[in-house]
């Protein structure tokens, strides 16, 4: 652990085991499973055109931050494309696409083969930017478009801008200088929440028969591991738990009275709130993320505090089955037994 920080460098061999040997034989092979990063979330519950403005800002503050390179972003994929490197030409063609605002209402508007394509990937158009094909740096960045429905989208869904940074970046960087590229991020986007803070992201689903792996982040309730439901698509108004930093939108925030009404229900002396207009206010928890410690009885009380204030509107709790270890049922890609995923949920509620 470093500046209080724990490393999850979790390697093993996956449970999609499809690597060959020259002589054709399967061979597994060692990988990368998760790492610990900053992660940075907005969920926009809009179509492409009302939020392509705010998105390219947001894009361009974390490339200026960031800086590209073979260390850092340096390969973008369209829409789940193959991609290559992320040169001059291909920075034009992610300007024509997040330029690109005519309106379509799906699926009038698209080709049957267009429509096919949409509906299986499940959004309307996307960005990812990485270090490489199959880098593990801890930098990247997406950025998915809703389906634009007619007559309109599902109430749930949402476009959906993700970012990460290794947490190495946060240590040399210092929380004041992350602090504020997230805000530079939000300044723009019009979102319904968003959240930043240490996280676990996974790459792999984790060995079945590995329990180190499987449940030793469930010790830190400040890192989040919402990366293994994988529902973000479908947020809509709700919020996604509690972090380090914490972004509310109209919905929310006015039902909540407005950011100087949800000042007055937080008494912690680390909580901070910050009007960033009439309609958007963003939840300090501390000046720097914390991801506690439960082994210690480190439950990170101003994270409990906001999460009981805001348990109307957040999120609930969905599991799918995701396979069996031992004859039992688990779920997630952490492959959580159901108690192990209700009892994280809800760390900072019960």
């Amino acid at each position: 652990m470093a500046n209080g920080y724990p490393r999850f460098r979790l390697r093993g061999i996956p449970e999609v085991r499809v690597l060959m040997c020259p002589g054709g034989v399967q061979r597994p092979r060692r990988r990368l499973l998760a790492r610990d990063v900053f992660r940075i979330v907005f969920y926009l519950p809009y179509d492409h055109p009302d939020i392509s403005h705010g998105v390219s800002h947001a894009i361009d503050c974390y490339m200026r931050a960031v800086g590209e390179g073979p260390k850092t972003i340096n390969y973008v994929s369209f829409s789940h494309d193959e991609g290559s490197a992320l040169t001059a030409e291909q920075w034009g063609w992610v300007r024509l696409l997040l330029h690109n605002t005519r309106r379509w209402s799906f699926p009038d508007d698209y080709e049957d083969w267009k429509q096919r394509e949409i509906e299986k990937r499940g959004f309307e158009r996307g960005l990812l930017f990485t270090g490489s094909s199959g880098s593990r740096n801890g930098y990247e960045l997406e950025y998915k478009a809703r389906i634009p429905w007619r007559p309109d989208p599902e109430p749930t869904s949402v476009s959906l801008l993700t970012a990460t940074l290794p947490t190495e970046f946060l240590e040399r960087q210092g929380p004041g200088p992350v602090r504020q590229l997230v805000l530079d991020m939000a300044s723009q986007l019009r979102f319904a929440s968003g959240h930043a803070g240490l996280s676990l992201r996974l790459y792999w689903w984790l060995p079945r028969e590995d329990e180190a792996l499987r449940v030793g982040p469930l010790r830190y309730p400040g890192l989040d591991l919402r990366d293994a439901w994988r529902r973000e698509e479908w947020m809509g108004l709700q919020v996604d738990g509690v972090h380090w930093l914490n972004f509310l939108g109209p919905h929310v925030l006015t039902q909540l009275g407005g950011a100087n009404a949800l000042r007055s229900r937080l008494r912690s002396s680390e909580t901070t709130v910050v009007a960033l207009d009439e309609e958007r206010a963003v939840v300090s928890l501390g000046e720097r993320p914390e991801v506690g410690d439960l082994s210690v009885g480190k439950s990170l009380p101003a994270y409990r505090e906001l999460a009981q204030v805001l348990e109307p509107w957040l999120e609930p709790l969905v599991l799918r089955p995701s396979g069996e270890v031992a004859g039992q049922t688990r779920y997630t890609s952490l492959l959580l037994t159901e108690d192990e995923a209700r009892r994280w949920w809800r760390r900072f509620l019960d």
